[in-house]
């Protein structure tokens, strides 16, 4: 596995040198600001990330003003009671998407951001997990969360200003260039071995998840 240096050196190299690539590079949001953010919101991104996962992102983009309206501003407590009667009026209302099982993770997922307030709240849980522990949170997500797994919650995490790494297609290129992972990151073992590269990354050079993250994606 090369060091951080010489990974950035091959990106800034394709990004038309450092000061270029480090202009590309935003890092994520202090978990202080993070535990200010109201829990409706990340309702909000983790449901349009649900809805985005195989489907098209430009159509969810175009209706989300629709989704908004829909699901009562992404209010936690009243997603996290709909009835019967306020389902099946979602699923006439043409100005979302109306597949019942995404609709249906709405009123899961609010459920889940009312019991994480017994532990602060959702912008403590999430926005305070320890970014050496990242595969512990997107777990946690998965198996608490609906839908959460593959890339909606890194997504969501992204989208949000959690420090991060995203396991896109490019991404996965450079550790397996790098010898971290021989394929995809499925299995918990292979999710392990990400994590503590980029820890290792993360001593080397001071830079957050997000950072080299987005490096490791611009270096292929």
């Amino acid at each position: 596995m090369r060091h951080f240096d010489e990974i950035f050196a091959i990106a800034a190299d394709r990004k038309g040198g450092a000061e270029a690539l480090n202009a590309m590079l935003e890092g994520p949001l202090p978990p202080a600001t993070l535990v200010k953010i109201p829990e409706d919101r990340w309702l909000s991104t983790l449901t349009r990330c649900i809805f985005q996962a195989g489907f098209s992102w430009k159509v969810i983009e175009a209706k989300w003003d629709g989704f908004e309206a829909a699901f009562d501003g992404f209010d936690v407590g009243r997603c996290a009671f709909m009835d019967d009667e306020k389902f099946d009026a979602l699923m006439r209302d043409t100005a979302i998407v109306r597949n019942p099982i995404k609709i249906a993770t709405v009123r899961d997922n609010a459920a889940f951001l009312l019991e994480l307030r017994e532990d602060g709240g959702a912008g403590k849980v999430i926005g305070g997990w320890p970014s050496t522990d990242f595969i512990g949170l997107l777990d946690m997500l998965k198996t608490r969360g609906s839908h959460l797994g593959g890339t909606s919650a890194q997504y969501a995490m992204r989208f949000m200003g959690r420090d991060s790494f995203m396991l896109t297609q490019d991404v996965t290129a450079r550790l397996v260039a790098e010898g971290v992972i021989d394929k995809p990151a499925t299995s918990k073992t292979a999710r392990r071995a990400v994590q503590a590269a980029f820890n290792t990354w993360m001593e080397q050079s001071g830079r957050s998840l997000s950072e080299i993250s987005r490096v490791l994606a611009m270096s292929v």
